[in-house]
């Protein structure tokens, strides 16, 4: 059986690849493989931030409907824990994460993408969360991350509908966060992911799980698990090593520590 997920190293950058032609519909094989692959990419040392595509036609065009059209709550709960799982870890894990949007980013796919935590889309790509349409919902953090993302109307017209929205509006819906030439967005995806992971890699976790935090639990508890990150940067090779190169002005050596 051919494998449908491919972990490429790339000068600090973990590229994960969904292979599953023509439209990298997603199975159980495929969510199996790809938690698989985040799990590898989240344990090496070498892989400091995490691109997420699906070549150059598109992401993902949805869930593998005739694998599950029969299943029952059994079957499909398996299925679908799989995938919430890689989403979850996506979303959990301390590496940036980018998702370069090719093509179309359906159902499943989509959802890959919000758990992102950056959404590169090229100038002609279409996302949405169609399942309505098929009599059923998003069932891996769908409506839940959409919503964390462009609100509750945003998630229910998208949800409701099932209507694929262009690059364009989901930029303005806060949905994606950059649109590019076709030819551009894996490759500047890419790019800006060996930025982060040759930079404070520390920093950027703690800003990462600041943000998660004020997302999930918004208020007091946590501003104060932001001054607490913040703190517990102070004393770290790459607090030292940014502030003494900004007084020096010099380039800053940073080494994740």
């Amino acid at each position: 059986m051919p494998e449908l997920v491919h972990l490429e190293v790339d000068d600090g950058v973990g590229i994960i690849r969904l292979d599953r032609p023509p439209a990298n519909a997603i199975s159980l094989q495929l969510s199996v493989e790809l938690l698989a692959a985040l799990e590898e990419a989240g344990s090496r040392d070498d892989v400091g931030a995490l691109v997420l595509w699906g070549g150059p036609k598109l992401f993902a065009a949805g869930a593998d409907i005739k694998e599950m059209v029969d299943h029952g709550p059994d079957e499909i709960r398996e299925q679908v824990t799989q995938l919430g799982d890689a989403c979850d870890l996506l979303e959990a894990t301390p590496k940036v994460s980018i998702a370069a949007i090719t093509g179309f980013a359906l159902g499943g796919g989509f959802e890959l993408s919000l758990a992102c935590d950056l959404r590169y889309a090229a100038v002609d790509a279409k996302v949405g969360q169609p399942e309505v349409r098929i009599g059923v919902i998003p069932g891996a953090g769908g409506t839940q991350r959409m919503t964390w993302l462009a609100g509750a109307g945003v998630s229910r017209d998208l949800s409701y509908t099932g209507r694929q929205v262009d690059a364009e509006e989901a930029k303005a819906l806060k949905l994606v966060e950059r649109i590019l030439p076709v030819d551009r967005v894996f490759e500047q995806a890419v790019e800006d992911a060996r930025v982060f992971a040759k930079g404070p890699r520390r920093a950027l976790a703690s800003a990462k799980e600041a943000i998660n935090a004020a997302v999930r639990t918004p208020g007091p508890a946590s501003i104060a698990r932001e001054k607490e990150l913040f703190v517990a940067l102070f004393g770290g090779h790459d607090q030292r090593e940014g502030m003494r190169a900004f007084i020096e002005k010099r380039s800053p050596e940073y080494t994740g520590n």
